[in-house]
């Protein structure tokens, strides 16, 4: 064992009473009509203390059947899960807050880093003598698991046929340390084992799961076959993972070793869809500097998935939706995303586990950040960028909503500092914590849903910024030295302690960090891991004339929520005549002043080209700056170096220039929000000039197309924003012989076809002096609807088509007199949308497209209407189209549209309907995106006490029943914030809290 090694294995030690060094899970059999499976499991379990007479295991749901010492000894157990009956005998306290304190304590109970467990089994007095020896026990449990309700998850359609030929599958599934829902274990990271799995299915069937596959055995009768699969390297429970259906095999032709699983019929989709993956695996190797740590790799594609990519041990379970053939542009995009951080994730998360889950930011950030590298090199380094800017935004808006978002919630003793980071400062609790955070973040079973989406953000982010600190050589050498550690450590026999290595801890990253970059990164760390809250900058900027100086102001304002203090240097860039120049400013008080002395004179002297910080040189027309001042635009931290929130106020001549001239495209989309702010001419200018450039980043013009819409809207009385967009659209996408004549569709080239997309949908939200559309603008988009031609495009136009009639909706405005149940009272623009959309429906029907894109699309169209007061109010179609058995996508749409009809009709029968799609969908997705939808119509609901008791039970019923685990878990998730928890109905949560 190394020495490295060695000094890992004195900082870890077990919270629990035995090692665990090898498992064997047997599932004996899976039956699709009843949807459960029988199966037993064996640990293999090394005391660590003598006179220890209880084992204790994690299991939900599980029917326990026997318990077995060595296959010698009966023994005893007893079952207790105490998060079943959370509050459900209390009667006084009835508030949120109570609940999950409760709660909190009841996932504590069991908590296997506690050393605790839901099932307790006491060994026989007879085999004590091998606990006192601490010789290896072998503990035998048989267990059965029927209609899960979450962890596991079968997919049996509704027709004739056999199981295989109706292309019935299951698969597992579950957020942070969930095997314990489908299979007794111990059910944490820092509890690695080698394992042994055999799973019996139907001979039409086939198991793919972890490890190496070493045979497959047929039973006499020829009915039955085993799969037998082995994992010799040590990994935890929470990475096992188990798919059995009629599966297509497709053997990678760049990657014997890689494997891809598809449902029947979906072969060519396949085909197409992971071509690309090779070229992840060649960037990973190459820039960790070591091998994929397993012998092979397997991706399986199911339906009804709860998450699109789920990634376990050498297998990652994908949702099916995200096949695609070689005709679609959009989902590639997000496909070939999704698969790299799997393939990220197989390295650290998979091979390198987290030590507790306070570590868990690491594997989180260091995959998200491998997988933002490969995306670097994929898509461009303003894609990257664009993508490092999106999720900085999405953080600071969580945090100054919610409340700081902690990576590391335990303090840090580092080695050779006296002060433990991470306490003794007031700032944590009040940043960390704000009024809207009821739910406890120290444990992945009761943190929030979106506190662990932004908690993933910010650690990609935090270590961006490490990468930032130190280089990015130096952060992929930490990387490798850390696999080569796990590596090392893997290939030994189990001892205690042997596998530490392959357990990642905060403290030994930030060693490891300490001695490869040789920098002391306490204090930033300190910031950033261990207290929430991002950093505000309001800042604006005088030129002194007379000493052709800059003074320069910063505030801060540390004392609201999700606002944290900064101390330390901040770089501004000033784009000067001469050219660009960064200085630094140190932070060190709430009020910073700087004076930065200019290089440049006025441009009263000759004219010259203007350098910009890439070197290249341009000519600009300086007539709209002040004469007096060479300032161009001033940046501030312009590499976001920081988790930073900046608001500068600087003339809207500088944020013209800065939108025109500078290359770095978030500079650029700060230019284009900040011109909202300035609606006049010249900033109507400088958006039309970069929509049209076609060097421009794509993004960067579809946001300038938005942008153009609000400063349009703001000049109604004196710009025709409707007709300068129309014509804009004419000069890029018209036929070169007769411009007002849109050409036939050729997406070849991707940035214009995303911006062909955009224009549309951006000049649907142009209005008139009267609040309305106008009128030429709808006849435009019913002409691109009506003249779309698609015939000789090598690519769909789904998503195009999508996107117009969302144009449609987008020009539907509040209806003046009263909804009549006649077409005929109508007016025709609003009959003209209606039948667009009517027809385009109906047409789906028959030729339905990728995604079913345009039914989303129209559902969304009907529901505006309705809205509107141009349709009568009425949720019979959305309730159709909501059911079980349509495409997820669709239902969603539905599930939305009737969130938002309770939300204005206050219908308690509707909302009852949503609730039991919670409880009884079959697609977890479903349930858990109705959650967040409901969680986002704050403020909906207006009933007496006696109706929301009625409508909140309704809504129960669908959390527990619905057949799909996604759309129970998402109608839990839009409860979340719903105004009815303010009631005195909380009480009835108790009865359906879920996992």
């Amino acid at each position: 064992m190394s020495r490295g090694a060695k000094r890992q294995d004195r900082s870890f030690e077990s919270p629990r009473d035995f090692r665990l060094s090898h498992q064997i899970l047997c599932i004996t059999g899976v039956n699709f009509s009843r949807k459960s499976i029988i199966g037993y499991v064996e640990l293999h379990l090394l005391p660590l203390r003598s006179n220890v007479n209880r084992i204790k295991i994690n299991s939900k749901q599980c029917r326990i059947y026997r318990a077995c010492i060595n296959e010698v000894w009966e023994a005893s157990f007893l079952y207790s899960d105490p998060t079943l009956a959370v509050c459900q005998n209390e009667a006084k306290q009835h508030d949120l807050n109570y609940f999950s304190a409760c709660h909190y304590d009841a996932v504590s109970f069991v908590d296997p880093d506690k050393g605790n467990g839901e099932l307790n089994i006491k060994i026989p007095q007879d085999a004590m003598y091998l606990v006192n020896e601490q010789k290896m026990l072998r503990v035998s449990i048989e267990f059965s698991l029927e209609r899960p309700s979450g962890g596991m998850h079968f997919v049996v359609p509704e027709m004739e046929g056999s199981m295989a030929e109706r292309g019935a599958h299951m698969f597992t599934y579950g957020i942070e340390n969930a095997c314990r829902l489908w299979f007794p274990c111990i059910d944490s990271y820092s509890e690695p084992c080698t394992w042994k799995l055999e799973f019996t299915v139907d001979a039409a069937m086939i198991a793919v799961s972890c490890g190496d596959l070493i045979e497959t055995v047929y039973t006499p009768d020829m009915k039955k076959k085993t799969f037998h699969y082995v994992l010799n390297l040590p990994t935890s429970a929470a990475n096992i993972a188990l798919a059995v259906g009629p599966f297509e095999v497709l053997v990678d032709p760049y990657m014997p070793e890689v494997t891809h699983f598809c449902l029947p019929k979906l072969m060519p989709l396949l085909e197409h869809t992971t071509e690309y993956l090779h070229q992840a695996f060649d960037f990973l190797e190459e820039s960790l500097g070591t091998r994929y740590p397993f012998s092979y790799y397997k991706q399986v594609f199911v339906d009804e998935a709860f998450v699109d990519a789920a990634a376990y041990m050498s297998v990652t379970i994908f949702n099916t939706n995200l096949l695609h053939s070689s005709r679609i542009i959009d989902q590639t995009f997000l496909t070939r995303r999704l698969m790299a951080q799997a393939l990220a994730e197989q390295f650290f998360g998979c091979f390198i586990n987290p030590e507790t889950w306070s570590d868990a930011w690491l594997t989180k950030g260091i995959s998200k950040y491998l997988t933002g590298l490969l995306l670097k090199k994929t898509f461009g380094v303003n894609e990257y960028r664009y993508h490092i800017n999106r999720e900085l935004t999405d953080l600071c808006n969580y945090e100054q909503e919610i409340g700081g978002v902690v990576l590391h919630t335990d303090p840090i003793q580092l080695p050779g500092v006296k002060e433990i980071i991470g306490t003794g400062n007031p700032t944590v609790d009040e940043v960390n914590t704000g009024n809207n955070l009821y739910f406890p973040n120290k444990h992945p079973h009761t943190i929030s849903w979106k506190y662990m989406e932004m908690r993933e953000i910010k650690a990609h982010l935090v270590m961006r910024l490490i990468e930032l600190k130190i280089g990015q050589d130096l952060i992929l050498q930490v990387f490798n030295k850390l696999l080569s550690l796990a590596t090392q450590a893997a290939t030994q026999k189990f001892l205690y302690d042997t596998w530490s290595n392959m357990l990642i801890s905060t403290l030994g990253f930030l060693k490891l960090l300490s001695t490869v970059s040789g920098k002391d990164l306490n204090a930033f760390l300190d910031q950033w891991l261990c207290r929430g809250g991002i950093v505000q900058f309001q800042g604006s900027f005088h030129f002194n004339r007379k000493r052709n100086v800059v003074e320069l102001e910063l505030r801060q304002d540390p004392g609201r929520t999700g606002i944290a203090r900064y101390v330390g240097p901040l770089q501004v860039t000033i784009q000067e005549l001469d050219g660009s120049f960064t200085h630094t400013l140190q932070v060190e008080d709430n009020l910073t002043k700087g004076e930065i002395t200019c290089h440049s004179k006025s441009r009263r002297h000759k004219k010259k080209k203007i350098p910009l910080i890439n070197g290249e040189e341009v000519d600009m027309d300086l007539s709209a700056m002040d004469a007096d001042s060479p300032v161009l635009w001033i940046r501030v931290d312009t590499e976001m170096t920081l988790l930073r929130q900046v608001i500068f106020q600087q003339p809207d001549y500088q944020w013209q220039y800065q939108l025109r001239y500078e290359r770095d495209i978030v500079a650029q989309i700060e230019a284009i929000q900040n011109l909202e702010n300035f609606a006049s001419q010249p900033s109507v200018g400088t958006l039309t000039e970069t929509i049209e450039n076609d060097q421009c980043f794509y993004r960067v013009r579809m946001t300038a197309a938005h942008s153009l819409t609000k400063i349009a809207n703001g000049l109604v009385a004196s710009y025709s924003g409707h007709t300068a967009m129309i014509a804009i659209f004419k000069r890029l996408f018209g036929a070169y012989s007769c411009p007002d004549i849109v050409r036939q569709n050729k997406f070849s080239n991707f940035q214009s076809y995303f911006l062909q997309k955009t224009i549309p949908v951006a000049l649907a939200k142009i209005r008139n002096a009267h609040g309305l559309c106008p009128k030429e603008s709808l006849a435009f988009l019913v002409e691109l609807i009506k003249y779309n031609d698609n015939n000789r495009n090598k690519f769909s136009d789904n998503y195009y088509r999508a996107a117009l009639i969302d144009a449609l909706t987008g020009t539907v405005t509040p209806a003046v007199a009263m909804v009549s149940t006649s077409t005929e009272s109508l007016t025709p623009e609003t009959k003209q949308v209606l039948e667009e959309v009517t027809r385009c429906l109906n047409l789906e029907k028959l030729l339905p497209c990728y995604h079913h894109t345009v039914t989303v699309a129209c559902l969304k169209a009907i529901r505006t209407l309705q809205k509107n007061g141009h349709l009568p109010s009425d949720p019979t179609l959305f309730q159709t189209y909501a059911q079980y058995g349509h495409f997820m996508e669709i239902r969603l749409a539905a599930l939305e549209a009737l969130v938002d009809y309770v939300k204005v009709e206050t219908n308690a029968d509707i909302l009852s309907w949503l609730l039991d799609i919670v409880e009884q969908d079959p697609v977890p997705t479903h349930r858990k995106t109705y959650c967040t939808t409901h969680a986002n119509t704050q403020s909906s609901f207006q009933f007496t006490v006696e109706t929301n008791a009625d409508i909140l039970s309704w809504l129960l019923d669908i959390v527990e029943q619905d057949p799909v685990p996604t759309v129970r878990h998402t109608v839990l998730h839009m409860l979340i914030r719903n105004p009815l928890f303010n009631l005195q109905l909380r009480p009835m949560l108790t009865s359906c809290h879920g996992y």
